[in-house]
């Protein structure tokens, strides 16, 4: 295959997997913020809810919370088999996989690492969030309306493991090796999976926009640094936990703050 067509199958390949993925939800995001803007209702006045019941009979809203996290982690498997190596580790294109010259503690560190990116991005990230909802270019966002149950946490914790795996392997370390093989440089990678990270959370308004651009250059900085993608994906699943499953008590100690707006 001559270099031109490998270049054009690359980004064919890149189109359909987006397209599968956070491509479709950035064309869905920027449509729903079209129609939030033109309602009658300000921004900051309206909601968007992250986590839905998917079915009013709890147990088929299990079944189907469930089918929703299992095929929503197909994006991810095509990623890994498009980038999986015949030798060890066979996904260190993903940024994955024990490091040659790493000890046995490898994967202690990384996730260690993640740990405090995650407080690192998520402390100020409320704030911004605040800010932005104060000054009405954001909506107030829930992260969860699903019913008390026993599996509620447990579905939370899942779901928030699907969003981690699919937008740090798709939308960083995926993106990153397909764009470094068509020779776009660092920092245009960087912007360009920042954009596209802030892009599909656009439902939630300019600040949500705002906000996932920032985080996406700092992960995309991490990222392009060490090239390890376990960092981020444990600093974003534990930033989605405490998201998802901290809304109930921040809105209890909260209300004025971080509950939805009545009506």
């Amino acid at each position: 295959m001559t270099s031109a067509a490998l270049r054009t199958r690359l980004r064919w390949e890149i189109a359909i997997v987006l397209a599968l993925s956070f491509g479709a939800s950035a064309v869905y995001a920027i449509v729903s913020i079209v129609e939030r803007l033109t309602r009658e209702t300000a921004l900051s006045q309206q909601t968007a809810t992250i986590n839905r019941p998917l079915s009013d009979r709890p147990v088929f809203d299990l079944i189907s919370q469930l089918l929703s996290f299992a095929f929503g982690l197909a994006p991810v498997a095509l990623v890994v088999y498009l980038l999986w190596s015949s030798t060890r580790p066979h996904l260190s294109r993903l940024g994955l996989g024990r490091p040659l010259d790493a000890g046995r503690a490898w994967w202690g560190r990384e996730a260690g690492g993640g740990v405090l990116l995650a407080a690192a991005i998520g402390i100020p990230g409320i704030a911004f969030y605040l800010f932005a909802k104060a000054i009405g270019i954001n909506t107030t966002v829930v992260p969860t309306a699903l019913d008390a149950a026993w599996w509620t946490v447990p579905v939370l914790v899942l779901q928030a493991l699907r969003a981690a795996l699919g937008e740090e392997l798709i939308v960083v370390a995926y993106l990153f090796e397909r764009l470094k093989r068509l020779g776009v440089g660092p920092w245009a990678t960087i912007v360009i999976s920042a954009l596209l990270r802030g892009s599909y959370h656009l439902y939630q308004g300019f600040g949500g926009f705002i906000g996932n651009v920032i985080m996406g250059v700092v992960f995309g900085w991490v990222y392009q640094r060490w090239g390890r993608a376990l960092p981020l994906v444990v600093a974003h699943w534990a930033l989605d936990i405490a998201s998802f499953a901290g809304y109930p008590l921040a809105v209890a100690l909260w209300p004025a703050l971080f509950s939805a707006p009545a009506g």
